[in-house]
């Protein structure tokens, strides 16, 4: 209804404003005749009237009379200049103004001096319009003694013209506003309101709230529309009822994880507990766009994983604010109720300041942390206002955090990764009985690599307020429970994967992230093979190639994108035939760029691949395509299922989902993954083919083995890994991770607590 509201604007505006328009037109034209045909009327009044003068002095042969005559005119309004001319086109008398910009004898007065009759024309001159009128002299035997030319200037003309369409326009606006504005008063009181009335009765039918039928004069025109509505609302509620039920039916024995079943076995291990998210990232953002309010969902697999969750428990999650129409959108608590289309639970916003960004998100936790915890040779970074920052933002989390679970009883906090190792620490000192649970997405770094932290210690024990402290491989658990032998007096359970400290208990385990994974990929084309999309993509590209190879990155130095490019150096340098024939797209995401080594980097990605296509491009053909720009779902989706193979060399990664996600997308089975041996992706995927990033030629040659291996053997391989993915997909992960947490006895001496570990077998090594 609103389309169609701003269409009946548009086109009575534009009905509008062509008549109007026309109209002026008409007008304008009338006018500039008016003023010109006044120009010429008084231009040939005065030509005749100095004429006649002029022939007297010519007559009598005084030239200096005739010359202070002439001058004495020369500054009438609109009057450029006067010129008296011999019968031959001579200058006799020429003001200074005209002979700047007629230096010459004009066309009209050679055109007057021959057919003895007045001449004039409109001429542009040294960029001036001007109006020149030439009248012949005569003797007194009546022949033709000369001429005198007058020069107008027609500035004036336009100077009006442009006067008077300036007020039809204004005039214009003035129509269209009043028409806009009457319009929209009349589609709200007779169309909008009814509508919307209406739109919320639907809704309420739809999510089966209490639902209160629109009167009668609001549905009279949508009678055959409302008697449909409430049958077809019923027959939702009761599918949706049923589908419950199956999955609680099939909750024990399934295999394939699915967002109800989580919300229904989650629903099931909270008994009653609510459910409370924190995240640096936001599940839904507010911006402003074309003047309007627009919110967008950032992709992440952790909303797609925790959401089902919140909505089945009506939970809360807490997250900077980062939208700039974020604080336009919050109630006066900070809060509002998502998802915007069936609001089920409420996001709750912190507010960060400029500086406090800076300091907590790009300097302590990303120039800081980030390269700590990743082993990719780049020097952590840490200052002591950085860290006051990022105390004080975990502070005011805290501060929301506990506000949003005043009067709960048996609150379940779930904390998400590096941002927040402080808030574990920070809530279970001012609310014990919370059962709280830390997720970090990246690596664990050795004891040795930990100690160059100057706040080791206060970041282990904000850890350590958590019941749960999850990642990805057993080797990062490891790593940690080495560190707090390390650096704090605490006991180790190496047993059991837990740690004690201060009479408090913390469970250590492994839970790999994964990738939804419905065995279908929504974003694909009906009726079109892989090879169809692919020559239509590569069209698109403007390049020629047989065979594709992607990459999907935020283009970060711990992703190995040189190191990438350069393999793909290496491989077409030793199998030349494939010259001409194999591209590498990179899809890379600008990221932190406000950080100096991330844009240095990023210059140095650039660069290498321009380095690489000077030395082997021809033609359409292009070893390396770079595209520097931010993919949305669907575009990345397009590019993992045409791609024969993906290359996925991170340095050192938490998990690295690309992997998964390009797995997920091949629903042909016949695509191949190259994979890290530094990634966590890397314990799951054996099926994968497993490149050390570092070792450049070792990696093209493993790109050499993806093209050529046997289509059967890719197939199998591929078929593997979806299995694997399709069992561990993100939901399976949730449903790990707030398992395990929802099983671990707080009450409970330690050597009794059962421990729970996440089914992904792992051997009990020291990751680096």
């Amino acid at each position: 209804m609103r389309i169609l509201s701003w269409r009946l604007i548009v086109a009575l505006v534009l009905g509008v404003t062509l008549v109007s328009l026309a109209s002026s037109w008409y007008e304008v034209r009338e006018q500039k005749g008016a003023l010109r045909s006044d120009l010429e009327s008084k231009a040939g009044t005065l030509g005749e009237s100095l004429a006649g003068r002029a022939e007297l002095y010519l007559q009598a042969g005084d030239r200096i009379g005739l010359e202070q005559w002439v001058l004495r005119f020369s500054n009438r309004e609109h009057l450029v200049g006067i010129g008296v001319y011999d019968r031959d086109g001579s200058a006799l008398v020429v003001t200074p103004a005209l002979n700047s910009v007629l230096p010459g004898s004009p066309q009209p007065l050679t055109d007057a001096l021959l057919d003895d009759r007045n001449e004039s024309r409109y001429m542009r001159l040294h960029f001036k319009r001007v109006y020149i009128l030439a009248v012949p002299l005569h003797a007194a035997d009546k022949s033709v003694e000369g001429g005198i030319v007058m020069a107008h200037d027609t500035a004036y003309i336009r100077t009006e013209i442009f006067r008077l369409w300036s007020r039809v326009f204004v005039r214009i606006a003035v129509q269209v506003l009043v028409i806009v504005a009457i319009t929209i008063l009349i589609v709200r009181w007779s169309l909008t309101g009814p509508i919307a009335r209406v739109a919320d009765w639907m809704k309420a039918l739809r999510t089966g709230q209490h639902a209160v039928p629109p009167s009668a004069n609001d549905i009279d025109f949508l009678a055959p529309l409302a008697r449909e509505v409430a049958p077809l609302a019923k027959s939702i509620q009761r599918a949706r009822g049923a589908a419950e039920t199956e999955a609680r039916l099939r909750n024990a024995a399934e295999s394939e994880w699915t967002a109800q079943r989580l919300a229904d076995h989650v629903r099931t291990r909270l008994s009653g507990s609510s459910l409370f998210v924190v995240s640096n990232r936001e599940p839904y953002i507010h911006n402003w766009r074309d003047n309007a309010i627009v919110v967008s969902v950032p992709a992440s697999g952790l909303v797609a994983a925790i959401e089902p969750i919140l909505c089945a428990c009506n939970g809360t999650w807490v997250a900077h604010g980062s939208g700039d129409a974020d604080t336009e959108t919050v109630d006066a608590h900070d809060r509002l109720q998502v998802p915007p289309e069936e609001p089920r639970y409420t996001l709750r916003r912190v507010w960060l300041s400029a500086e406090e960004e800076a300091g907590y998100y790009y300097g302590f936790a990303n120039e800081g942390l980030w390269p700590l915890c990743h082993n990719a040779h780049t020097r952590p970074i840490f200052r002591a206002g950085d860290w006051e920052h990022y105390y004080n933002v975990n502070q005011k989390f805290a501060d929301a955090l506990l506000e949003e679970m005043t009067g709960e009883e048996h609150p379940v906090v779930l904390i998400q990764d590096y941002h927040f190792a402080l808030l574990p620490r920070m809530v279970k000192d001012r609310l014990p009985h919370a059962r709280i649970a830390i997720f970090w997405h990246i690596p664990w770094p050795t004891p040795e690599s930990f100690d160059i932290c100057p706040w080791q210690r206060e970041l282990l024990d904000g850890l350590l307020g958590a019941d749960l402290i999850g990642f990805h491989v057993r080797g990062h658990c490891n790593n940690f429970l080495n560190t707090v032998d390390h650096v704090l007096e605490a006991r180790v359970d190496w047993e059991h994967f837990s740690v004690k400290r201060n009479d408090h208990q913390s469970s250590v385990l492994p839970f790999p992230i994964s990738v939804e994974f419905s065995g279908e990929t929504p974003d694909a084309p009906g009726g079109i093979s892989a090879d169809e999309e692919r020559r239509a993509l590569l069209q698109e590209l403007g390049i020629e190639a047989t065979f594709i190879g992607v990459g999907v990155d935020r283009v970060d130095y711990t992703k190995g994108i040189v190191e990438r490019f350069q393999a793909v150096e290496s491989f077409l340098e030793r199998y030349p035939s494939y010259q001409g024939k194999f591209t590498f797209i990179q899809l890379g995401a600008p990221t932190r760029s406000r950080i100096k080594r991330y844009a240095d980097f990023q210059a140095e990605v650039e660069s290498e691949a321009n380095r690489i296509n000077a030395r082997f491009k021809r033609g359409k053909w292009r070893p390396i395509v770079f595209q520097f720009r931010q993919h949305n779902r669907h575009e990345v989706q397009r590019y993992y299922r045409i791609a024969h193979l993906c290359m996925v060399t991170s340095l050192h990664d938490g998990m690295n989902l690309v992997a998964k996600e390009y797995i997920a997308a091949q629903q042909e089975e016949r695509g191949v993954l190259i994979l890290s041996r530094f990634t966590g992706a890397a314990r799951e995927l054996r099926d994968a083919i497993i490149v050390n990033p570092y070792d450049i030629e070792a990696t093209g040659e493993a790109i050499a083995q993806a093209l050529r291996m046997d289509i059967n053997e890719r197939v199998e391989r591929m078929r593997r890994m979806r299995t694997s993915v399709k069992e561990h997909n993100i939901y399976w992960w949730a449903s790990s991770l707030i398992g395990a947490l929802c099983e671990l006895r707080l009450d409970q001496p330690p050597d009794q607590k059962e421990s729970v570990v996440a089914p992904i077998p792992d051997k009990l090594t020291v990751e680096i």
